[in-house]
């Protein structure tokens, strides 16, 4: 961790309250500002990326707070990003939704969509990503699962000294992608302020990385 008292920008995408989340994250030390100003979001050591609302709310609020170039300049320097849920969403390809698909961030491959089978929202147990620091400490959690959108193939190539990304997993009806740690980008389909005793650890486990 880059300080005892890590400072975590959070950007709302959604007309949701975050204050659970931000609560869950001050009482794990951290100090954190809901915010879309520039230089508190690229100085903090720490960036989460959620929102409570439809994807295309999401990336229209996005686009329209440049939220997207603040995650590209953020990643470009190595900087840490969280993205929750509807977040999680925009980093693929597109979003596939019942008016067709919503253009997404691009930065993995692949289109999100409905996973079949079972309802959501749901309790499901995460098949975690062996050495992953997200789950440290949570073999066998579960974890609260709002939407039933999601990918279900992990398709991006890892070039020279790159180091492959951890995939980890859940099932509800369908096998799909949970949560992804690529790098300095990660990602989580849950909502750790959800999730009880076991979405704080994770976020916890984030922190340390930062």
């Amino acid at each position: 961790m880059s300080n005892s008292e890590p400072s975590v920008a959070v950007l709302d995408l959604g007309t949701g309250d975050v204050s659970a989340l931000v609560e869950l994250l001050e009482t794990a030390g951290a100090t954190v500002a809901v915010t879309f100003e520039r230089d508190a979001v690229m100085n903090a050591n720490g960036l989460i990326v959620t929102g409570d609302t439809d994807t295309a709310t999401a990336m229209c609020r996005l686009r329209e707070t440049r939220g997207d170039e603040l995650i590209e300049r953020r990643l470009a320097g190595g900087r840490p990003v969280l993205a929750i849920g509807v977040g999680m969403h925009l980093l693929f390809d597109g979003v596939l939704e019942e008016d067709g698909e919503i253009p997404g961030l691009g930065q993995w491959p692949g289109t999100v969509r409905e996973v079949g089978g079972s309802e959501f929202p749901a309790l499901l147990a995460v098949e975690s990503a062996t050495a992953s620091a997200l789950f440290a400490g949570l073999a066998g959690e579960v974890f609260h699962f709002d939407n039933p959108r999601a990918s279900t193939d992990w398709t991006l190539e890892v070039y020279g000294a790159f180091q492959p990304s951890l995939v980890s997993y859940a099932t509800n009806g369908e096998r799909f992608i949970a949560a992804v740690e690529n790098g300095p980008l990660t990602a989580v389909q849950f909502q750790p302020e959800q999730s009880g005793n076991a979405g704080a650890q994770l976020l916890r486990n984030w922190l340390g990385t930062l």
